[in-house]
């Protein structure tokens, strides 16, 4: 079985943000595979994917202020900057990142480890609605 759909994200501020639900909601079919893989890709370069802590959302917020550190806004040495002072740093966190997320699926739920939850990571200030493509393989 295949299955195949897309997911649009409500606009979310700048930041990392759980979307682990959203996620389930929109896989119906989830339920009836015993054994199967779960590919979750954003159509963006300018926001990533990546698994990390589920419970603690001073994770999340310890997550971006290292980012903006390591990857700061208005570096002199970026030449990229047609669409704003964030654009080329959120490139740069999105190739870090990633742009997909493979999951194992058994027993009709993603195998994930108990803290474990689907982050979307929100680089730019004013992103706009962010849209995953889910692919859902298994029998």
């Amino acid at each position: 079985m295949w299955q195949q759909s897309r997911l649009t994200l409500a606009p979310r501020p700048r930041g990392f943000h759980l979307i682990t639900d959203e996620v389930l909601a929109a896989l119906p079919a989830l339920g009836g595979v015993n054994t199967g893989l779960l590919h979750v890709f954003i159509q963006h370069s300018s926001a990533s994917l990546t698994l990390n802590e589920n419970a603690d959302p001073t994770v999340r917020g310890d997550m971006e202020r290292h980012f903006n550190r390591a990857v700061p806004q208005g570096a002199p040495y970026y030449q990229h900057h047609y669409e704003g002072d964030d654009d080329m740093p959120a490139h740069i966190k999105a190739s870090l990142l990633g742009a997909s997320l493979s999951i194992p699926v058994g027993n009709g739920r993603l195998l994930l480890g108990t803290w474990q939850g689907i982050w979307l990571g929100e680089h730019r200030d004013q992103g706009g609605s962010r849209h995953l493509i889910l692919t859902l393989q298994g029998e």
